[in-house]
């Protein structure tokens, strides 16, 4: 057996501790971190941090610790990457870093950058930032498409008579409105970039983005013409020290990367061109995610409720006869405004067109690669029961509210219970009524229902459905298979 050959970083990674609750550090015994922030954190009800914001805080905050201008002893500071499970706190351990680093600036230039896959957590990471920025002087700026790309630009840079200067300390962005930002807005300019966050890296690193984080770096080191004076501070591309590189000071740019599953694929890390990167990473087992608090903050040691009304189920069964089961529920038992999910984009996009080469039931998807304006539209004929059946993945999941789903259908079992209970929670809203089935492979019985149970949720049925009443799908379904296996051809 040939043992893939990792880089030292990620063979042998700072290891955080896994369980949440039991080690909990209290905020003041984290070293470095400014009396003010302190303050806002004890506000906002925050007394300890969770293992994984122990860890970085005071990392990033070393790392920049002569100020922006330079790494520890005039080094470039190191890259670095958490892979940490959602939930864990992984954004506040950029956030108060990040905000007490900039704390002392003098100029309004765009110092920090998060790129985010989707709106909906780019809104979130805005609002934490907003938090602790409030009376500090620093300008947080969310460009993600909600509004107009000529007011984004006003919020962004303003024309003066010397030139145009920034309205932005910190940037929450999207991939696709930033990108259109650096092309087409005069005067925005990263050249004076310090921090460089990826949230959810690993899918920032699927191609659809990378091409994005390409711009960013070309933007970042990309020559000001008119800035000849400015030559003290003139970025380069890093490359090997010698005596000329050295010899003045150049804002150096650090990557912080955050994922709940950061890639073991060194060829992909490869292309975020890292430096001397270090890795911090709790790979938990199953048991240890159970009952941790979400995002710091909901209470952690209550057990999960779900809605009075809502009915759980779950069907056991093999890979192949899942797509089978979807058609039977909604061809044969005639469901209507079904919210199904899956673990990928990849698989939500297969099922769509799976479903819609087989006919009959009106399909959608509804994931992080359609358009926003498309989203929207899905959504609202969704909830005016113009589509049967809305395929999702939980990118999506999270934080929205949809109107009027009957059943929710995991057809992918989700691996933890945050997710289920994300997942679920979209139906029987509001004191109505709701059914979540789902499809549970027999190798996976055991794990989802223990998981299930040690987060007290004991009211869940199961369904099992005979093979003979998925016979009748099964020529169509063989026909539709063929039907797609040209499509993707």
């Amino acid at each position: 057996q040939v043992q893939p050959f990792l880089p030292q970083w990620l063979a042998q990674p700072k290891l955080v501790q896994k369980r949440i609750k039991d080690n909990l550090v209290p905020i003041a015994d984290v070293p470095g971190i400014h009396p003010r922030l302190l303050k806002k954190l004890q506000m906002n009800g925050i007394e300890s941090f969770f293992p994984v914001q122990a860890e970085v805080i005071p990392a990033i905050l070393q790392s920049a610790s002569n100020g922006y201008l330079m790494g520890q002893g005039g080094y470039r500071p190191r890259d670095i990457c958490v892979s940490a499970p959602t939930g864990s706190g992984k954004t506040l351990s950029f956030v108060i870093p990040i905000v007490q680093v900039l704390l002392d600036r003098v100029v309004c230039q765009v110092r920090a950058l998060v790129v985010l896959p989707t709106k909906e957590l780019a809104q979130q990471v805005s609002k934490v930032f907003n938090i602790y920025t409030d009376g500090t002087g620093l300008k947080v700026v969310l460009i993600t498409g909600q509004k107009s790309f000529a007011k984004e630009q006003e919020m962004l840079v303003q024309k003066k008579v010397t030139g145009y200067c920034s309205l932005a300390d910190i940037i929450v962005a999207t991939p696709g409105r930033l990108t259109d930002h650096i092309n087409q807005t005069p005067g925005f300019s990263l050249t004076q970039l310090r921090f460089l966050i990826v949230d959810e890296a690993d899918r920032m690193i699927d191609d659809m983005h990378q091409n994005c984080l390409n711009q960013i770096v070309k933007a970042v080191f990309r020559v000001e013409g008119d800035s000849g004076s400015n030559m003290l501070f003139q970025r380069i591309k890093p490359g090997p020290v010698t005596a000329a590189s050295s010899c003045y000071l150049q804002i150096p740019l650090q990557k912080l990367l955050f994922s709940a599953t950061l890639t073991q694929d060194p060829e992909k890390l490869q292309q975020l061109d890292l430096f001397q990167p270090r890795l911090f990473t709790s790979v938990y087992s199953e048991k240890k995610t159970l009952g941790d608090g979400t995002e710091t903050e909901q209470d952690s040691n209550k057990k999960y409720t779900l809605p009075e009304e809502l009915s759980q189920c779950y069907v056991p069964c093999d890979l192949n006869s899942k797509p089978l089961l979807l058609l039977h529920f909604m061809l044969t038992m005639k469901f209507t405004r079904v919210l199904c999910f899956t673990n990928s984009r990849e698989a939500s996009h297969r099922l769509f067109l799976l479903v819609q080469a087989f006919g009959g039931v009106t399909v959608a998807e509804f994931s992080s690669r359609l358009p926003p304006k498309e989203r929207q539209r899905t959504m609202k004929e969704f909830e005016q029961g113009k589509i049967q059946l809305l395929i999702s993945t939980d990118a999506t999941a999270r934080g929205i509210d949809v109107q009027g789903v009957n059943y929710v259908i995991n057809y992918d079992a989700p691996q933890f219970i945050r997710t289920y209970i994300h997942r679920v929670g979209r139906t029987a809203r509001a004191g109505k009524v709701g059914v979540a089935f789902s499809f549970v492979l027999r190798i996976q019985e055991r794990s989802f229902l223990r998981m299930l149970k040690d987060a007290g949720i004991q009211d869940i049925k199961k369904q099992p459905v005979k093979g003979n009443s998925l016979k009748p799908l099964v020529q169509r379904y063989e026909e539709a298979l063929c039907k797609l296996e040209k499509t993707v051809k």
